[in-house]
């Protein structure tokens, strides 16, 4: 198969990109759509606070252990095989779950069919990160892939946004059955567009080096460089997922807020989110200030969320009664705390991708994307027994310590480069990962 073949065109690796964030915005849907629902699964499962954030956290737990794995198998098998069995896989499991998963008036499934229905959606699911993100930096330039990138990683606030605006809706109305039955569907529409568009990119005339890594570069499992901006990435995400996880739940018991407004606020931030990410790969793209950027938003976090902490504990042991600008302000806050710690992923993902190499895209990715979601899974269990020590307070400062720790990992100060270098902001480690051909080291 040749450059010259039609189905490889310039503008192919736009279809490329197209089915990568179908692909992950039906798996979003499902990972960052179900946490919305927190309020009725609590209800419609009889769960106690503390067997809430047990199952919540069970999907990230899926996903972490898995994610390496399908790393792996997506650098030696390619990206078509990996993401149309993981997204056919996926579908099946969900299905499976409307069946034998999903409460009636009559009956509550037992705890257990519960948490292993959404763990394994979490181990099949992992498939479609790594794979989608090699498919993006096999079919684009350095110069476009920032944007590329970002663009696919609008697919996780695109599928949060719609599980926030529907799901929460859905389910009230027909049921978790119903619920799962639909996820279900939107991975089998990713699928059939995989199917379609996503093919490893011609021998000849492609726009990357793509089946090279930097000279004498390290696998990425043997790369101290790499593992420090998956930690840096992982722990970010804490912040993150102490908002998605329980932000409803905060609302609804702290707040004192309505769930219509509580979709509402949700869909806003996954919404925030997708503009900036797009925004945010664009002009690090322009600019090549990755490092600059991801040290930006981690001091931006920590800020937000000490703001949120600090509002909080003067609100005390909740809203009171009439208080209609305190709530609105309050809802503002945590839109933008959660635009804010949702803004830099796709800026994160170019940094690690370039510096491990397009080759080994997968692996790296599978890396990060394990970090992710192992903190996915602690989080929710960690927010019932912090709230249960000091109240929700304690929980928000708990997420902006979480970026203290993460700034010097994701983005290290940089250093002072020589007479005539490029004058990138990152040290030489990081400031690799920027260069036009990924095979040069500065």
């Amino acid at each position: 198969m040749t450059s010259t073949n039609p189905a490889f065109s310039g503008r192919h690796r736009w279809k490329v990109l197209a089915a990568g964030v179908v692909a992950n915005a039906a798996f979003s849907t499902a990972f960052s759509g179900i946490p919305m629902t927190a309020v009725l699964m609590r209800s419609g499962y009889r769960l106690e606070d503390a067997a809430l954030g047990l199952v919540l956290g069970l999907m990230g737990l899926g996903i972490a252990v898995s994610e390496l794995p399908w790393g792996l198998l997506t650098d030696k098998w390619g990206d078509r095989p990996v993401l149309l069995m993981g997204l056919g896989a996926t579908a099946a499991a969900l299905f499976a779950m409307a069946l034998l998963a999903a409460p009636t008036p009559g009956h509550v499934p037992e705890l257990a069919w519960l948490g292993a229905g959404l763990l394994l959606v979490g181990v099949l699911g992992g498939s479609v990160n790594g794979a989608s993100g090699r498919a993006v930096m096999r079919w684009f330039a350095d110069g476009e892939r920032g944007l590329a990138m970002s663009i696919r990683q609008t697919a996780v606030p695109l599928g949060g946004g719609l599980g926030a605006l529907l799901l929460p809706m859905a389910t009230l109305r027909f049921g978790f059955g119903v619920m799962y039955g639909l996820l279900g569907a939107l991975c089998l529409v990713g699928a059939a567009l995989v199917a379609a568009w996503v093919h490893e990119p011609p021998a000849s005339g492609a726009p990357t080096a793509a089946n090279e890594s930097p000279a004498g570069q390290l696998p990425p499992l043997q790369d101290a460089r790499v593992w420090r901006l998956v930690a840096g990435i992982g722990i970010l995400c804490a912040p993150q997922f102490a908002l998605l996880s329980f932000g409803t739940v905060f609302l609804h018991d702290f707040g004192r807020v309505g769930l219509v407004v509580i979709s509402a606020a949700m869909t806003l931030v996954q919404v925030g989110a997708m503009v900036m990410r797009v925004w945010s790969g664009r002009w690090t793209d322009r600019w090549r200030n990755r490092p600059a950027y991801l040290r930006a938003c981690s001091v931006l976090v920590v800020v937000m969320f000490a703001a949120l902490a600090l509002f909080t504990l003067l609100l005390g042991e909740g809203m009171p009664a009439g208080s209609s600008l305190v709530r609105a302000a309050l809802l503002a806050l945590m839109v933008t705390s959660g635009i804010c710690v949702s803004a830099w992923h796709g800026v994160a993902y170019t940094e690690l991708a370039t510096l491990s190499g397009a080759a080994r895209a997968g692996t790296a990715l599978g890396m990060a994307n394990t970090a992710v979601f192992a903190v996915c899974f602690v989080t929710p269990l960690a927010i019932p027994h912090l709230r249960a020590a000091h109240g929700w307070s304690l929980v928000w400062l708990a997420a902006s310590a979480c970026a203290v720790v993460a700034l010097p990992l994701l983005a290290p100060a940089a250093r002072r480069v020589q007479p005539g270098a490029t004058g990138h902001l990152a040290p030489p480690a990081l400031s690799s990962a920027q260069s036009s051909s990924c095979t040069s080291t500065r």
